[in-house]
């Protein structure tokens, strides 16, 4: 549990979408263009993930996604516009097994334009475990942040 005891600062959160218990609830924040990708960096080192693995059924086939989850339907359909008006992204959203999480998947071709968006400079702020998991995974398709 997470408290701040600044109200402006709890209004602040408030006037941007950010709302007590917002798991289940948010939906759109009012995140300013120039800061997206910030934002959107920030969202998937706190919920996303990235994974790859070589497809079996075609032997140099390198697959990877990129992903990011959340329990509110409306938040990842916001997503979903916001990179599609940015990038011209599509994705495809999926439910968990538990039906509990909605998740956002970008396969290679997209993920290729997403990740240099988020990881714009060597010096952005970032979970640095995620992103050399992700630098590792570039390399071996031959590509690079």
């Amino acid at each position: 549990v997470v408290q701040f005891g600044d109200v402006s600062f709890y209004h602040f959160l408030i006037s941007i979408g950010i709302t007590p218990k917002k798991s289940k609830t948010i939906g759109e924040l009012k995140i300013p263009d120039a800061y997206f990708f910030d934002f959107l960096r920030g969202h998937h080192d706190g919920d996303g993930t990235f994974y790859s693995y070589w497809d079996p059924r075609w032997r140099s086939s390198f697959m990877f996604y990129t992903e990011f989850i959340s329990a509110s339907k409306k938040h990842i359909d916001w997503l979903r516009r916001q990179l599609a008006r940015f990038l011209d992204i599509k994705g495809h959203i999926t439910k968990d097994s538990k039906g509990s999480t909605y998740q956002l998947k970008y396969a290679k071709v997209e993920s290729l334009k997403l990740l240099p968006k988020l990881y714009y400079d060597r010096t952005v702020v970032c979970l640095s475990r995620k992103r050399r998991k992700i630098e590792r995974a570039l390399k071996v398709a031959g590509k690079q942040l």
